[in-house]
């Protein structure tokens, strides 16, 4: 099962690369994607890492929450779905 974790306060300077490396550290990464402004594609200064198990999702909050990367401190968890946070899909309108 897949596990999705949000990473903030990511330094302007990591690559989808550094951060996959960082992960797999912990474990199997499938994927790290760092999000990007459209326009000028600069980091908006945060990602998701999907680790393929919760005990590896769980090893890499507990390596990397607070972890200090190019002078700034990652702030990691799980990523909760929308129903899990109280939030209900707006009506489906065709």
């Amino acid at each position: 099962m897949n596990i999705q974790l949000y990473v903030g306060n990511l330094p302007r300077l990591m690559t989808q690369n550094d951060l996959s490396d960082l992960f797999s550290r912990a474990g199997d990464v499938i994927e790290a994607e760092i999000l990007t402004d459209g326009k000028s594609g600069a980091s908006k200064g945060y990602a998701f890492v999907t680790m393929s198990a919760q005990s590896e999702a769980d090893r890499a909050i507990s390596m990397f929450d607070g972890y200090v990367v190019y002078e700034r401190i990652l702030i990691v968890h799980l990523v909760k779905l929308r129903a899990q946070r109280g939030i209900k899909d707006p009506p489906y309108k065709p």
